[in-house]
């Protein structure tokens, strides 16, 4: 009977330790951080991973995470600047919708906990991170935003964030911009705008093509009328100087042979004009023009007859003697 009941008492003495032992011990691993608070007030600050102690009971432990923490935020409609044309300064222009998101680490965990706490941050670094890009993109334009400056851009907000972040122990690791878009209202009439401009640019390009090929085909045709004209004016050149060597043959040939060249004329006058289709001509038969007809010689009837006669041909032979 003694026996069980010193069993017992053993056995909740046992117990009672591994309670104690179980508030007392605690394990930090090595992607968290650990801040014991003792009734409300924090003591101690344990960073490194670990077994650790503390006071039974009494103290209590919040975990912090130690990774890269991320913060998104809606995409919000953001205004940013137009530089005007006179130079004079930033005024009001185009409404963006502005999507971006932020990357942060808890570096110290007791400031973490006095201001803003574990459940607070993300609510508290989302209205930071909504200022940051209203205060750095209102100073931009639509085209810095979209591609000018963009990388600088992320980076100016990323120092704001993490100036602004720093009172409560947070260190900002990177703000990136993952969508800049115009609002819906405007888009259609933004793209309406770019459809004008693309058909201004496509009209001038045309017109500017209408002109260079009238251009080049006025161009062209002035080459075709100078060449025209060369190759007439040297063809004609040509042309005279054949004839010139035509006529110069042909007194050469007449004064060697006339009547031969006059039977020669002749037959090309009658081969042109008995031609197929070629206008007919009525002569008399005894007309000059066809005296080879006739005569192969090309003599009249009373110089043949009068050549044929004996008496003629005597006094022609007396008269070649006497020569």
């Amino acid at each position: 009977m003694r026996s069980g009941i010193i069993g017992v008492g053993i056995a909740i003495l046992l117990l009672l330790a591994l309670i104690v032992g179980y508030s007392t011990f605690f394990s930090v691993y090595q992607t968290r951080q650990a801040l014991v608070v003792r009734l409300g007030q924090p003591v101690r600050v344990i960073t490194e991973p670990g077994l650790s102690a503390k006071v039974p009971f009494i103290d209590s432990v919040i975990y912090i995470d130690k990774r890269i923490l991320n913060i998104e935020t809606p995409a919000q409609e953001v205004i940013a600047s137009s530089q005007d044309k006179s130079g004079a300064g930033a005024q009001a222009g185009e409404r963006l919708v502005v999507d971006a998101f932020a990357r942060y680490r808890i570096t110290d965990p007791l400031r973490f906990y006095q201001t803003v706490g574990p459940d607070g941050a993300s609510s508290q670094l989302a209205i930071l991170l909504n200022s940051a890009l209203r205060r750095v993109l209102g100073a931009a334009t639509l085209a810095d935003a979209v591609r000018n400056k963009r990388e600088e851009l992320m980076t100016q907000m990323r120092d704001q964030l993490d100036r602004d972040a720093a009172p409560f122990g947070i260190h900002v690791v990177d703000v990136r911009i993952r969508r800049v878009d115009l609002p819906e209202q405007n888009s259609q009439a933004v793209y309406q705008r770019m459809q004008t401009e693309r058909q201004r640019e496509a009209a001038e390009f045309r017109a500017q093509g209408s002109q260079k090929s009238q251009e080049i085909r006025a161009k062209a045709d002035r080459d075709v009328t100078v060449l025209t004209a060369e190759a007439n004016s040297q063809s004609e050149q040509i042309r005279g100087q054949g004839d010139s060597e035509r006529n110069r043959i042909f007194a050469e040939a007449y004064g060697q042979d006339p009547d031969f060249f006059a039977f020669y004329r002749s037959m090309q006058a009658y081969e042109k004009s008995m031609q197929h289709g070629d206008t007919r001509m009525v002569l008399r038969p005894d007309s000059d023009f066809f005296r080879y007809f006739g005569d192969p010689a090309g003599k009249a009837e009373g110089e043949a007859a009068a050549q044929s006669a004996p008496g003629a041909t005597n006094a022609q032979h007396s008269s070649t003697a006497t020569k």
